[in-house]
């Protein structure tokens, strides 16, 4: 097995086709086909369905696409990293963000990254903070923003601020700004992500304390369409304040901060503790903390308090 053969695996299960797959490596499709078969014929398995329209993967295709990607991965990182320095980082960075904070963060990230080290490549993967943990476990990110997480013997964490959550509402259903409490969950229908994501378990536990059984109207794992029910009025819902400080300011959200219990939440910086980090990921994860940091004190990032040393 070597790096031509799992690349032209990767190509086709991308593509769905030998010759597509061909077209993108920019070699012969007969050469694409045989690193398959060796694979397949070292292996002792179908990696490939060949059907009429294309080629689908088998099981042991998925396990071995899995396990191939990550392992061009940390290739890829370690050419990155054994370059001769030239004053110039390249590479590629892989950072988790949180759908929360992406609208904040990564055009100007990405931009500021870029500016300084134009070969640099930022990876973004976008999840909620459960999918990014994993995600980090498992190599596919080298550094991630999560919510409430504590360090260990394989993570290590950075606490960086917190961050006020706001009861939010149709236009004109809040007034904008008036402090609620969690006792005016009581008589809401609720717009929440599927549990167990942990933003269902803040608002579940703060209903627990204040003795309320909260209405779950919709539930959806998807941060646009949370926002969208709440716009044309299926519900309430309870948000970071970076996820809809835009909508608040154009009146097609109304939030409030939720206190009496202070709701809130802490954004840490994660990354494993049992892989090297590149040159790259470390970077961009630097110059993350640092825009954080300047958006924070900046009073740009509405109901935040910066707390990393």
């Amino acid at each position: 097995m070597d790096i031509k053969q799992l690349r032209a695996l990767l190509a086709i299960a991308e593509t769905g086709s030998a010759t597509k797959a061909a077209e993108l490596l920019r070699i012969v499709q007969p050469a694409v086909s045989r690193h398959v078969r060796l694979l397949e014929e070292e292996l002792g398995v179908e990696l490939f369905e060949r059907e009429r329209h294309g080629m689908v993967l088998t099981e042991a295709g998925r396990t071995l696409v899995d396990y191939g990607r990550r392992a061009l991965q940390e290739i890829d990182r370690a050419k990155a990293e054994i370059q001769p320095a030239t004053g110039q980082i390249s590479g590629t960075a892989v950072i988790g963000l949180l759908p929360s904070t992406c609208e904040l963060l990564a055009a100007e990230l990405v931009a500021t990254v870029k500016a300084k080290h134009p070969q640099l490549v930022v990876r973004i993967n976008v999840g909620y903070a459960g999918n990014l943990l994993q995600w980090l476990e498992a190599g596919d990110v080298e550094v991630a923003l999560l919510y409430d997480t504590k360090g260990s013997a394989a993570l290590q964490v950075q606490a960086l601020l917190d961050e006020q959550l706001y009861l939010v509402g149709p236009p004109g259903s809040l007034s904008q700004g008036a402090p609620q409490t969690v006792e005016s969950f009581r008589d809401l229908p609720l717009v929440l992500p599927n549990a167990p994501h942990g933003l269902r378990s803040v608002v579940e536990h703060a209903c627990a304390v204040a003795g309320i059984t909260p209405t779950i109207a919709v539930e959806t794992n998807s941060l646009n369409v949370q926002k969208n029910l709440v716009a044309k009025g299926f519900g309430y819902t309870v948000l970071p304040s970076s996820a809809v400080s835009e909508e608040m300011e154009s009146g097609i959200l109304a939030g409030a901060p939720v206190v009496s219990p202070n709701l809130s939440r802490r954004i840490v910086l994660a990354r494993s503790t049992t892989r090297r980090q590149t040159p790259a990921a470390s970077f961009a994860s630097a110059e993350l903390v640092a825009l954080m940091q300047r958006l924070v004190l900046d009073g740009a990032w509405p109901g935040a308090s910066w707390v990393s040393a």
